[in-house]
């Protein structure tokens, strides 16, 4: 990666802290580039685009990318080089060894969309600045029994930092999340009374994303924070409601429901409605 870059050999084997400087290679355009580590790049003052996954993104503001291992790059046009930014690489081998390496699966930002990076205030950019500098700091000089937890710590403060401020970006984007609350909600009523359940069963969390043009960890993140339920757990309920309205009003079977409804085996039915109402199907017919 630092060859691709044009910048100086990394001093550590598993993460690298690469200023921006002026002789950095950005011109590596229409190459599509899958990497095998994370990556989290602030840009502050960039031109230029970039596609990942479906989208197009363009650098104009201060900014925040994240990407996980396997995400696949491309450089649509020519990009001016950010001197103001830095990027950190992190290979997994730094912490597969560690609780780290569960704990960094849980920060979905990772596997956002391109057109759904942080958007950072100049505050905001001096907090991470700091935990930056200071991986580089311990990378710099001579390792010793320290360095690797001195690293990582740093590590997950950049990331626990990165996680409040995206619950800012999602508190201070309401109006916007409304829109997409309210979208999610229509397609999911349109889903289920379109009578696909017992031939394509629920919509995917994926499925509800790509249908508001949006990543499905990027809508779940959004769903939790203005309503305290995941996609999934929307999903769910609105699946548990629709039983509930069968039951009470139809002679439907429990067997014939659980097909309706998707299932493929009756007692699976059963096992779900119980575990989100406390009784079977049977009992909640009987109790109402």
């Amino acid at each position: 990666m630092h060859r691709l870059l044009n910048v100086e050999k990394p001093l550590h084997p598993l993460i690298s802290v690469c200023r921006h400087v002026p002789d950095m290679n950005l011109q590596v355009t229409n190459v599509n580039i899958c990497f095998d580590f994370y990556i989290i790049s602030l840009k502050s003052d960039i031109q230029g685009s970039i596609n990942y996954g479906r989208n197009t993104y363009d650098f104009e503001e201060g900014t925040i990318l994240y990407s996980a291992p396997g995400q696949v790059f491309k450089v649509t046009d020519n990009a001016v080089l950010d001197l103001k930014g830095w990027t950190l690489f992190v290979h997994p081998d730094l912490f597969n060894e560690s609780v780290f390496y569960q704990k960094i699966q849980a920060y979905n930002f990772f596997l956002y969309d391109v057109n759904e990076a942080l958007h950072v205030s100049e505050k905001e950019k001096l907090i991470l600045k700091e935990f930056v500098e200071n991986i580089e700091n311990e990378i710099s000089q001579n390792l010793d029994r320290h360095s690797h937890d001195l690293i990582i710590h740093n590590l997950e403060s950049v990331l626990k930092y990165s996680e409040r401020f995206y619950d800012r970006q999602f508190l201070t984007r309401t109006n916007k999340n409304q829109d997409f609350i309210s979208k999610f909600e229509q397609y999911l009523i349109e889903f289920f009374n379109s009578g696909d359940l017992s031939e394509k069963g629920l919509p995917t969390v994926k499925q509800c994303g790509e249908a508001l043009n949006i990543s499905g960890y990027y809508l779940s993140d959004l769903l939790k924070i203005e309503t305290g339920k995941t996609a999934k757990e929307h999903i769910q309920l609105k699946l548990v409601n629709m039983a509930k309205h069968q039951l009470l009003n139809s002679n439907i079977s429990v067997k014939s429901l659980a097909y309706e409804l998707g299932f493929e085996y009756p007692q699976y039915f059963s096992r779900f409605f119980k575990h989100n109402t406390g009784v079977t199907p049977s009992e909640y017919r009987k109790l109402n």
